[in-house]
């Protein structure tokens, strides 16, 4: 199929239009159907790829403002591609969730409208186009979180919007200085990330572009300090809002590392691993904590998105092929496991209006569909081998470990502090006797709940116990972008860390 990135893009945004003219009361249908057929569209995305090519695939290129270098530039690699069908899934899975919300309709066109934007930016080659995508995903989740969310969600959401428009202007510098410099070398301006990967910047003009750039995607990941953002949005978002923010929105940032920063500065990302590594243990262990310290279930599942988002970025500052593809891997697992335990916590708070452990205790006995499946995301969160948790976290501390090995088994803490606080917060949940009165009344998965949560169990356990499938693809992709940063690196230092770490037989 020609054009498959543009009909992936713009087919969400043109059903969210139309959908305007939908009926209320077959809206629900209208959505489903929309976000099904974009699901399977990426499928066929997949189906189509060629695994053992490495490069960009499906690349569309139309000119848009040639005298400044600003084209319409799509293509996807292994790197994108599950990324890409995650958004999609995710999407449909929100959707399928969706219980009786007020003004069903609105909600529908807006996740639309936030899906094309999702899938822009992963598949986007030119920084002004990545950049509109960017920042138009900030109005319908703003919209999602300040008019469905709970008591105080203008606040959740004038904050988020705040510091992502923050951090995403500092980063715009940074892209108007590369296309100026590019324009100094090459005589045209261009916006292009194929054509800057082919400039070599000087080291000192690296870190200062390196920390404009790091800006703009850590606070989106969000790293510490900048991750008090999160938590009030997850407190206060809808269900379906705090499933996409975490699956897929987060994973900007993380995506942006590797899509951006690693290629174009290699040498400032080797001469910055020590400090990205201890802000990344900070994430790690102090959210871990802090996520033990919480009363309220979502509470707990948001701060120990955080947690596990530092793993990943340890992973993506491993600078060889095993962490960062170990890194992309974790992304797809935590925007699954956690996509999946915010669903979790909305089905218990759709029948009792309440997330604080306190109010709960013996469900297993009253709900016991509920509680095997909370319990196999449980493990896959912490990193039981053999669910998807497993693979990409082992991945990303043994690629990390190569680079710095005690910063690795502090990190490593991560999957021992997880457990204490999921397995705390089950235990406060779904054992014991039952002593509310209210509990003892309640229903378990319905159909509809059942039908978006086992597809993604499925998920969780193919994928922990054959991963190839996946990771041979993003593995492709990323063993060429080690090897061009180890060309392209200036430094010795650089070009060691890179080149001995780029595969397991080289490191031994």
């Amino acid at each position: 199929m020609e054009n498959i990135l543009s009909v992936l893009i713009f087919f969400p945004l043109i059903a969210a239009l139309l959908g305007i003219l939908v009926k209320k009361e077959t809206i629900r249908v209208y959505g489903l159907t929309v976000a099904a057929i974009e699901f399977l569209l990426s499928l066929w995305l997949w189906f189509a790829f060629d695994p053992a090519n490495s490069g960009f695939q499906f690349i569309e290129y139309v000119p848009l403002v040639s005298d400044f270098g600003i084209n319409y530039y799509l293509g996807v690699d292994g790197i994108s591609l599950f990324i890409v069908i995650m958004a999609a899934l995710i999407t449909l899975i929100g959707i399928i969730s969706l219980g009786e919300v007020k003004d069903l309709k609105n909600m529908i066109i807006s996740l639309l409208l936030l899906e094309t934007a999702m899938i822009g930016v992963f598949v986007s080659l030119d920084a002004i186009v990545f950049y509109l995508f960017w920042e138009f995903s900030l109005v319908p989740m703003l919209y999602i979180i300040g008019y469905w969310g709970g008591e105080k969600r203008l606040y959740a959401a004038i904050k988020f919007f705040l510091y992502t428009f923050a951090g995403s202007l500092i980063m715009l510098v940074g892209m108007l200085y590369i296309a100026y410099v590019y324009q100094s070398v090459a005589g045209v301006w261009s916006f292009s990330l194929t054509d800057w990967y082919a400039l070599v910047l000087p080291i000192s003009v690296q870190k200062w572009l390196f920390w404009a750039f790091f800006l703009g995607f850590a606070i989106k990941v969000p790293m510490f300090p900048f991750h008090t953002w999160l938590p009030y949005a997850h407190g206060q978002a809808p269900t379906v809002g705090s499933v996409i923010l975490a699956a897929v929105l987060l994973k900007m940032g993380t995506y942006g590392f590797v899509r951006f920063s690693l290629p174009l500065f290699p040498d400032a990302a080797v001469a910055y691993i020590m400090p990205v590594g201890v802000i990344a243990l900070i994430m790690i262990i102090y959210t871990a904590m802090v996520a033990y310290a919480q009363k309220d279930m979502k509470q707990v599942i948001a701060y120990s998105s955080i947690s596990h988002m530092g793993v990943i970025v340890l992973g993506t500052f491993a600078m060889n092929a095993v962490g960062i593809t170990g890194s992309i891997f974790l992304m797809l697992s935590h925007g699954i496991v956690s996509g999946a335990l915010f669903l979790l916590v909305g089905v218990i708070y759709d029948r009792r209006h309440t997330k604080l452990m306190s109010e709960f205790g013996g469900l297993a006995s009253v709900m016991p569909r509920y509680a095997v499946i909370f319990g196999i995301m449980l493990m896959a969160s912490v990193g039981l081998p053999l669910t998807i948790g497993f693979v990409g976290e082992y991945l990303s501390l043994a690629g990390f470990f190569r680079v710095a090995p005690v910063m690795t088994l502090i990190g490593g803490t991560s999957i021992i502090l997880g457990a204490v606080y999921m397995l705390t917060l089950y235990k406060k949940t779904f054992f014991g006797p039952v002593t509310k009165e209210e509990n003892k009344k309640l229903f378990d998965l319905n159909a509809r709940e059942m039908t978006a949560l086992i597809p993604l169990v499925a998920i969780v356990i193919w994928l922990g116990v054959y991963p190839k499938p996946v990771l041979v693809p993003i593995d492709n992709s990323v063993k060429a972008l080690v090897s061009f940063m180890q060309e392209k690196a200036q430094t010795p230092e650089a070009k060691a860390i890179i080149h001995v770490s780029t595969s397991s037989k080289e490191a031994k």
